[in-house]
């Protein structure tokens, strides 16, 4: 078993480390952005229809990134991303006019929470990670990942709190907009980390000796691997429509379903980032245990159960501990289903795995938000949540049938 602790190679550390400085910024927005905008005076439905262009535009980028990146490589990818969103950062902090705004939300993901990760270039980014680690290290190293992100969203979430005491200095809106330094200090600091860190990838045009097989047989491996990402990308597309319905507006609906501000949101969403950090590591040890399938279904189910009794509470606080619980259970398993993910090709189409696993959560995930805004809209504020219910259902039984003779902890599971 490959030590997830001292040993992990340098290229490992360097991007867990800029996952962590991408993270707090992205937790401190989760809180405030939608907000923000509520203080702009912009609608529900505005809202939404924002957050839904951001994630089609991402789908769009995500669908082109991976495969390219398995060709030319990842760090000229990264180092533009950590650019553009330093951009974006910059145009927020120095104007709301809307029009901007919104083009810098759009280019940034203000508010739509990526765990640290790098918005539609994560799939980039996972293959770049993938690259040092031998098979059964993915899970554990994976679910340590997403606790790094998870981590900085807890620490991002707590200064989310912040407006209430700009509040003095700064009237209204503009109490929150100090914010964007987080994301933009973030964004600096990930570009010099990316920068030092190596990109040794393999052209997949150029295969080594030991890759090199009968055309008949790639042909046939190549169809089987096609095949797996097509019922991949249809059993994420469940998942993906119940994120979109119940996760950008979260905070958003604390404010209208309890009359809550920044400052009671920030510390509930960063308890459930520091929760699910911790569970991301404990479900690293699930897998290693039991598989990464039996994990992600048990606690998948676990966080539907808590889901369809959030909006029957009474109470903020009961709302707010039911969200922090769930969001161990349901987000805690995201490192072990990317280390599924890559395990279900050759190493030189991870890339293209990724990108299909991640497109097919971000298009329906894309909707989401704008159907959520509506139904908030129209003060139907417990619909979202029964409807992601049956999604994340369905998710699970379809993961648990289609995948599990194909878990990276069994033997032989694996492409690499």
């Amino acid at each position: 078993m490959f030590d997830t602790g001292s040993r992990l190679p340098r290229a490992t550390r360097l991007l867990l480390g800029a996952r962590a400085a991408r993270s707090v910024g992205q937790g401190a927005l989760i809180v405030t952005f939608a907000l923000y905008l509520r203080a702009l005076d912009w609608s529900a439905p505005a809202i939404g229809a924002l957050f839904t262009t951001g994630l089609l535009i991402d789908a769009t980028l995500i669908t082109l990134l991976g495969p390219l990146s398995d060709r030319v490589g990842r760090k000229r990818f990264l180092l533009v991303y950590e650019a553009a969103q330093a951009t974006a950062a910059i145009v927020a902090l120095s104007t709301s006019a809307p029009i901007a705004l919104a083009a810098a939300a759009v280019v940034g993901g203000f508010g739509r929470g990526a765990n640290g990760g790098s918005g539609p270039f994560a799939p980039v980014e996972l293959s770049w990670l993938t690259q040092a680690l031998p098979a059964p290290s993915r899970g554990p190293v994976f679910s340590l990942n997403m606790a790094v992100g998870f981590g900085g969203m807890a620490c991002g979430a707590l200064l989310g709190g912040l407006p209430a005491l700009f509040d003095d200095v700064l009237a209204g809106a503009l109490a929150y907009r100090p914010l964007f330094a987080l994301s933009l200090g973030g964004s600096l600091t990930c570009f010099m980390l990316l920068a030092c860190t190596p990109d040794d990838i393999t052209p997949a045009h150029a295969p080594t000796a030991d890759e090199h097989v009968d055309a008949d047989d790639d042909a046939t491996t190549r169809q089987q691997e096609n095949g797996l990402l097509l019922r991949l990308f249809g059993i994420n597309a469940l998942n993906g429509v119940g994120i979109g319905l119940v996760g950008p507006l979260m905070a958003y609906w604390f404010a209208v379903r309890f009359g809550q501000g920044p400052a009671d949101i920030g510390p509930v969403m960063a308890s459930a980032y520091a929760a699910t950090a911790l569970s991301s590591v404990g479900a690293g040890r699930l897998v290693e245990r039991n598989g990464v399938i039996r994990a992600v279904v048990w606690m998948r189910a676990v966080g539907v159960l808590i889901l369809v009794a959030m909006p029957l509470v009474p109470s903020f606080w009961m709302a707010a501990t039911l969200h922090v619980v769930r969001s161990a259970f349901n987000r805690g398993t995201a490192g072990a289903r990317q280390a599924l993910t890559v395990s279900l090709v050759r190493p030189h189409r991870r890339g293209a795995a990724v990108s299909t696993g991640s497109v097919a959560v971000q298009l329906p995930r894309a909707a989401g938000p704008l159907f959520a805004g509506l139904f908030f809209g129209s003060g139907m504020l417990a619909a979202p949540f029964y409807i992601a219910a049956g999604f994340f259902s369905a998710y699970i039984l379809c993961y648990r049938h289609v995948f599990a003779a194909y878990d990276p902890a069994r033997s032989g599971s694996d492409k690499s």
